[in-house]
């Protein structure tokens, strides 16, 4: 699985971006059932809110694959979901 996070936003209005093709990744099993995890009926709004991030995620399973997108706001993070745009955007 390829992920991509592009996260703006915040006090500074920054950008940050990762990728991760979890096959080179010693925990890609947990990156992926968090993934797989997401439901966009879940994520929220995905409207900002001042000095907050939003997050936009992109999933591939393979590389030649139709990307699944997702936008999800700072203040609608769970656990889980911060866990795994935090790993990505690591890389």
């Amino acid at each position: 699985m390829i992920l991509k996070v592009v996260r703006s936003g915040g006090f500074a209005g920054l950008v940050a971006q990762g990728e991760l093709d979890t096959s080179a990744e010693p925990d890609s099993e947990r990156i992926e059932q968090a993934a797989r995890k997401l439901d966009p009926s879940q994520l929220g709004s995905g409207r900002p809110q001042p000095d907050r991030y939003v997050y936009r995620l992109e999933l591939r399973d393979a590389p030649e694959a139709e990307p699944t997108q997702l936008t999800v706001a700072e203040q609608d993070l769970d656990e889980d979901t911060a866990w795994l745009l935090d790993r990505v955007l690591q890389h």
